[in-house]
């Protein structure tokens, strides 16, 4: 599909995703309506959707009905939500930018950007919950229900493992640990893994799930999954180092400055280009047997490293 319009797809699928967050969400005058609005000022800060996006993406790959993940792909952007707010504060990495608008503690103040990051992690698992159905939007029976329900729980729980101890949350804390020490291609690679790149997978698994995968097909879109997540990270680790905070919409150079073990710190920038463009090949070449299907996968990898890798 060489004329694929990956903008024009993004662009869809974020106002799609948006519309999803809207429905999701308590409005910004609930009780109690400071939390509420702090939590949409987060969620609609104008991120690119890439996790939730994929989320579709991978139900779509699969042959499913992408409307059938809504719930998974909005849980799965609370959650990485949750992490920025929370990555941003003065205990952390003490950011004062985000997506070229001031952080939560910021805008509002360092309590509250606690609980919104606390509120929006709890309230995608109830989101998440409410994704069983037989998604079809008809009325199935209980097997076709309990078999959905069995399909969701898994979900859930990769998502939980992605976003906790062993991955998100651990990945966070070794980052920290890791700052101003000598790091390896090992270590900073155990780090992005969880870090960053085990939502990532979670969320192109969820999408493959939700729409029926199974056998080599999911086995594919997780190795598609893992590999794209780590390209992802290391993409931003280069964009960190190379492009101004217009391009970022964050702190310029932000990762040199707190010590950070990253790609470009132990490869360079150009061993860091190789290493995602490796990367990428990897993605592209397990999506092969899944056609055109795959095709905005392919386009989302692709996307994500050059954007990066070029120069």
């Amino acid at each position: 599909m060489k004329d694929f319009d990956l903008g024009s797809y993004l662009e869809t699928r974020r106002s799609e995703v948006d519309g999803a967050l809207d429905r999701a969400l308590p409005p910004a005058d609930a009780p109690p309506p400071r939390l509420h609005e702090a939590m949409r000022y987060a969620v609609f800060a104008g991120g690119k959707r890439l996790r939730p996006i994929l989320v579709l993406a991978g139900c779509e790959a699969a042959g499913g009905e992408r409307a059938s993940a809504h719930e998974l792909a909005c849980a799965v952007e609370l959650i990485h939500t949750y992490s920025l707010v929370h990555d941003d504060l003065p205990a952390m990495d003490d950011d004062e930018l985000r997506r070229g608008r001031p952080t939560v503690h910021v805008a509002f103040d360092e309590a509250l950007a606690i609980l919104t990051g606390d509120a929006l992690l709890t309230e995608a698992f109830r989101i998440a919950a409410g994704a069983v159905g037989d998604g079809t939007g008809s009325h199935a029976g209980d097997g076709a229900r309990a078999a959905s329900a069995a399909r969701v729980l898994g979900v859930i729980t990769a998502i939980a493992e992605a976003a906790g101890a062993a991955g998100m949350v651990g990945g966070q804390v070794a980052d920290l640990e890791a700052e101003g020490v000598p790091a390896d291609e090992d270590l900073v690679e155990s780090i992005h893994r969880r870090k960053t790149a085990a939502l990532i997978a979670a969320a192109v698994d969820a999408g493959a799930i939700a729409g029926g995968a199974s056998g080599a097909v999911l086995e594919a879109l997780r190795a598609y999954g893992r590999t794209l997540g780590l390209a992802f990270q290391i993409a931003d680790d280069i964009l960190d180092a190379t492009a101004s905070s217009a391009v970022t919409g964050k702190r310029e150079h932000g990762d040199a400055e707190h010590g950070k073990a990253t790609y470009p710190a132990v490869l360079g920038v150009d061993g860091a280009r190789r290493a995602a463009r490796e990367l990428l090949a990897r993605c592209l070449r397990v999506l092969e047997p899944l056609g055109t299907r795959a095709e905005p996968l392919r386009a989302v990898a692709t996307f994500v490293v050059e954007r990066a890798a070029a120069g």
